[in-house]
């Protein structure tokens, strides 16, 4: 047993000095001035470099939270809030937590988000921006991740047995209460939102009222106060719908390629997209709720650190499930892909859409098989602008044919 533990205990040390060091290593590289070498406009090198990013952070948030919930950082932490009041100890702990690992995290986002998008000529946003950006959403995720750890720490008490059921549930509730509430109160945050006018406003309006939501609000956000890239979405759920398209898409776009890919958005509406994901991250999160539970119920830990165990146990498995979850996000693009060229018997305006995205968002045609299999949550752009293409021809030549 005491050769167990002693392996526990290096393994524990070997990942936290592997987080502490890329954190470290990162700090340093913050902290030299930026090189004002030219920007770069080479996709290949930015999709490498975000590729090497994207992997980094999911082993880096693996290992940190385990080695947080099973080694010694975490039970000096459960020990110092253990004289508050029972019901408020898993609160202070989880946001004590959230905001250690975003201090941490500072660096290595400041590097990977923001210098790297201005060496690649993506970024529009000035340092202090970016900051202030990051200071917010830490403020929020510490406040959220303090109730919904109060909320769990009381199931975890009442409820020894039942509790996985009944935070499954809660799950699926907080996921559809997410989509009322971030859209109309978190994302006002950080951009600006005005309702769209003129001939567009008309030509959307008419496109979203064949599918019923013809009251929705269309919105332009001014996506450019951060970023080059562009981009469009529908939000909410019930009468919450918003049709959002930056400001960077407008001004670049023709407006039969906006309503592509407004089109696309009203895709994943029609087909009810929103309540497919929630239902997916509904078993998603019952599954691994019962696997945390079974992993740690004879833990004799407090029930601040069993919640720190249980969020770690639930994010490894929630990377293991990645696979399966991006194949069916993928999925879903290629039916919005095939709804919006159906709507708009339009494939040729969607091509050139999609070959303007990729090209102002600096995207790659096509990735590595491996990434697109583990993680990546939408075809290549380059397959789907030759399936669009490929579209094109078949209409051509049915028409040729009549």
């Amino acid at each position: 047993m005491s050769r167990f533990n002693a392996m526990n205990r290096a393994l524990i040390g070997l990942a936290s000095g592997a987080v502490a060091g890329y954190a470290i290593a990162r700090a340093v590289q913050a902290s030299r001035p930026t090189p004002q070498a030219p920007p770069r406009r080479d996709a290949g090198a930015y999709g490498r470099v975000r590729r090497a990013f994207s992997v980094s952070s999911i082993v880096r948030s693996s290992l940190g939270t385990l080695a947080f919930a099973y080694g010694p950082a975490g039970q000096r932490l459960s020990r110092a809030v253990q004289p508050l009041p029972e019901w408020l100890a898993p609160g202070a702990f989880a946001a004590l937590a959230t905001l250690a690992g975003s201090v941490v995290e500072l660096p290595v986002s400041l590097v990977e988000e923001h210098r790297i998008e201005r060496r690649y000529d993506l970024s529009n946003q000035s340092l202090n921006s970016y900051l202030s950006d990051a200071m917010k959403a830490t403020a929020i995720e510490v406040a959220v991740t303090a109730v919904l750890a109060i909320g769990a720490g009381r199931l975890l008490r009442r409820f020894k047995r039942t509790w996985p059921l009944l935070a499954a549930g809660g799950a699926v509730v907080l996921y559809a209460l997410a989509n009322l509430v971030v859209p109309v109160y978190i994302l006002p945050l950080f951009n600006r939102f005005d309702k769209l006018e003129g001939p567009l406003e008309t030509r959307l309006r008419a496109l979203a009222s064949r599918f019923g939501v013809g009251d929705a609000d269309i919105l332009t956000m001014n996506m450019s106060k951060q970023t080059k890239k562009a981009n469009a979405f529908v939000t909410g759920i019930g009468t919450t719908h918003r049709i959002v398209i930056g400001d960077t898409l407008i001004d670049g776009f023709t407006p039969e390629e906006i309503e592509f890919v407004v089109a696309h958005e009203l895709g994943h509406y029609v087909h009810r997209d929103t309540w497919r994901l929630i239902a997916a991250a509904g078993g998603v999160t019952a599954l691994l709720l019962a696997v945390a539970a079974s992993l740690t119920h004879d833990d004799p830990s407090n029930d601040s650190l069993r919640l720190a165990r249980i969020a770690a146990v639930m994010g490894l498995g929630s990377n293991l499930l990645r696979p399966a979850l991006s194949a069916f996000s993928r999925s879903r693009e290629w039916a919005a892909d095939r709804f919006a060229v159906e709507t708009t018997r339009d494939p040729a305006a969607g091509a050139a859409a999609f070959a303007r995205l990729r090209d102002q968002n600096l995207a790659e045609d096509d990735v590595p098989g491996w990434y697109e299999f583990l993680f990546a949550s939408h075809p290549s752009l380059g397959k789907r602008i030759a399936a669009l293409r490929d579209e094109r021809v078949h209409e051509g030549a049915a028409t040729d044919a009549r």
